[in-house]
């Protein structure tokens, strides 16, 4: 009983040992370089409006 535990457990980390090696994601280097792209920004227009708000008695 002791064993086929044992054993079923290094089966299975076993398999999970090979699996994790052959599912890495491999980088691979790039030689050419690409130039960045640069967003221009508009001049925003920013408008000012007078907002009355009005708070809710907090009851304190």
């Amino acid at each position: 009983m002791f064993f086929t535990i044992t054993l079923i457990l290094f089966v299975l980390v076993s398999l999970n040992f090979v699996l994790l090696k052959f599912s890495c994601n491999k980088t691979t280097s790039k030689t050419a370089t690409h130039k960045p792209l640069i967003i221009k920004k508009r001049a925003a227009e920013l408008t000012t409006q007078s907002v009355n708000s009005h708070l809710a008695a907090t009851g304190s």
